[in-house]
């Protein structure tokens, strides 16, 4: 059952096609539509964070490209022309209503620090207390592959856990996710479901002004779902779609929130957090961690890449490869090549120190899978 009543807080996602004709030039109409959409949302309480793109598609229409580039330069050249543009038409279509918008670019490393992940929470937290719109997109003027988030669904899901919202509503062209005999998927309850059933439904479609499509929602919504957060996808084209979805119509597909760890801190270290490399661990110490709530000791480690330091975040993966889990390490690559496969009592004998028993402690360990 959908009840929406209590989200205070809701990140709204909208691409490049919720604001352009489908020849890729800007719409005022669908411009205004939206902006309409989240004004009424603001007047009655809400907070509302907007993940916009767009920026590259008004650099595009300045440069007279047709096709969206493939060159990194001419790219972050067409955001840096179309980002001031976008930024323009809302504030002046919210100024309007005595409301003002605030930009926010991002990059993947600007999150992956704590103390940069909490500042940036700061800065929305004082945006959304003086009632001001925050509009986050990615800094793809400085963005390269390395740091880039990929596409604006992952990026919506970064923004949603960033400003801990309680519902991230993402926009699209169809009405959520359809199966291949035509009929509506309405909720889905685990990543087992979108891994093992709705993958073999995608349908994969070509567009040249845009990044992303079904298969990445699909991604972003398995992060949600692991982050405990509400994700829906539903038909931005239609009017009023996000009010009717907030008062409880049946539209759109609904990926409900999983039951993990609810801690800001775990959901960072599992979401946010650089991970600086891998440790592949044995059948027992899998089942210890993913059954039991252990922590990882040095006994079950097979092998280590790296490098990393102490205190970096590193993923976990079972022998067959699979990763299931990222934590905080206590000891660095080099300490741990030495005693990996070692029992935790002969860790100073080989060391010479010893820093505790665990490599990872479950406190600082998330797993999933």
């Amino acid at each position: 059952m959908r009840d929406f009543k209590r989200c205070g807080r809701i990140t709204i996602k909208a691409g490049t096609s919720i604001l352009t004709l489908p020849g890729g030039a800007f719409s005022k109409k669908k411009f205004d539509g939206l902006g309409t959409q989240i004004l009424e949302l603001m007047r009655g309480g809400k907070q509302v964070i907007l993940v916009s793109s767009g920026a590259i598609g008004f650099g595009m229409e300045v440069c007279g490209f047709k096709q969206r580039p493939r060159e990194m330069t001419v790219l972050q050249a067409c955001a840096a022309i179309g980002q001031g543009k976008l930024m323009h038409a809302y504030e002046q279509f919210f100024s309007k209503a005595a409301l003002h918008t605030g930009q926010i670019l991002l990059t993947r490393d600007g999150l992956e620090d704590r103390s940069r992940f909490l500042k940036v929470r700061q800065t929305f937290e004082e945006l959304l207390n003086r009632k001001v719109l925050p509009i986050v997109n990615e800094n793809d003027t400085v963005a390269t592959e390395e740091i880039a988030f990929g596409d604006n669904d992952v990026l919506s899901v970064h923004v949603a856990h960033l400003v801990q919202a309680d519902l991230l509503v993402i926009l699209s062209d169809v009405d959520g996710f359809y199966l291949k005999d035509g009929s509506r998927v309405r909720e889905v309850s685990s990543e087992d479901e979108i891994d093992h059933e709705l993958v073999k439904h995608l349908r994969i479609k070509s567009n040249e002004k845009t990044v992303g499509g079904m298969k990445s929602k699909l991604e972003a919504a398995k992060v949600a779902m692991r982050l405990g957060l509400p994700l829906l996808i539903v038909n931005g084209h239609e009017e009023r779609i996000v009010s009717r979805a907030l008062a409880g119509e049946d539209v759109g597909t609904l990926f409900l929130p999983g039951q993990g760890d609810k801690s800001s801190r775990k959901k960072w270290i599992a979401f946010a957090a650089a991970r600086c490399g891998i440790l592949v661990v044995d059948d027992g110490a899998y089942r210890a961690l993913r059954g039991e709530n252990r922590s990882l000791l040095a006994s079950g480690i097979l092998k280590v890449t790296g490098p990393f330091d102490r205190k970096d975040v590193v993923e976990i993966a079972n022998a067959q490869g699979k990763v299931f889990g990222r934590g905080i390490v206590r000891y660095s690559s080099r300490e741990l090549a030495q005693i990996a496969g070692k029992k935790s009592e002969s860790i100073k004998d080989i060391l010479g120190y010893k820093y505790g028993d665990e490599i990872i402690h479950r406190n600082d360990l998330v797993v999933w899978g």
